[in-house]
């Protein structure tokens, strides 16, 4: 395994995690409950940053690695899921749309690799719906997170459980997708 930059970027999301999920747990004697929220959707937010980063600086300085390809979704499919978890038992997100979610992306890997034992791994690429159900679902975490109001009357938490039921709809749409493509392919093997 090559080491470099883009994926060092990967390892820093990965040691997040449990950093974002104590954050949200520490005591009320070390820090208040709005600080923890603000502090974690910050470190939210840098992670689905670096998310992007690490694959920008991996093409663009011809850095991309197999492992790189392996790990960064695996970062990105924790750190959504540790998040969804906690939201959800802090009642910020309906148990049903966490389920959906990281159901889906549990079912998907298993696709992959399936697919990629009989040789028809190309059938069930990344594409446009699953980078969407990404985005859509790194923009509503942070709104949950940050449990507040903005300018005197934009309730994040209203708009976050919106887009994670969003979220959870396109996350439903592109699994039918991915199954479809893989029903429809013949196998290889």
């Amino acid at each position: 395994m090559r080491f470099n930059f883009p994926l060092f970027l990967t390892w820093c999301r990965i040691v997040a995690i449990p950093l974002f999920v104590a954050v949200l747990y520490l005591p009320d004697a070390w820090i208040s409950e709005r600080t923890a929220s603000i502090t974690s959707m910050w470190i939210f937010i840098a992670a689905a940053v670096t998310d992007w980063l690490d694959g920008y600086l991996a093409r663009r300085w011809n850095q991309t690695t197999s492992f790189g390809a392996f790990l960064d979704p695996v970062a990105d499919k924790l750190m959504v899921a540790a998040a969804l978890i906690v939201l959800t038992e802090k009642g910020l997100v309906d148990p049903f749309a966490s389920l959906i979610i990281i159901g889906r992306e549990i079912t998907i890997s298993a696709l992959r690799e399936w697919m990629a034992h009989i040789g028809q791994s190309r059938s069930v690429a990344v594409n446009i719906l699953g980078k969407v159900k990404t985005v859509s679902q790194l923009v509503a975490i942070p709104f949950l997170l940050f449990n507040g109001v903005l300018f005197g009357w934009f309730h994040t938490v209203n708009v976050g459980r919106w887009l994670i039921w969003i979220a959870a709809f396109i996350t439903l749409w592109s699994m039918v997708v991915y199954l479809r493509a893989a029903v429809t392919t013949p196998a290889s093997k």
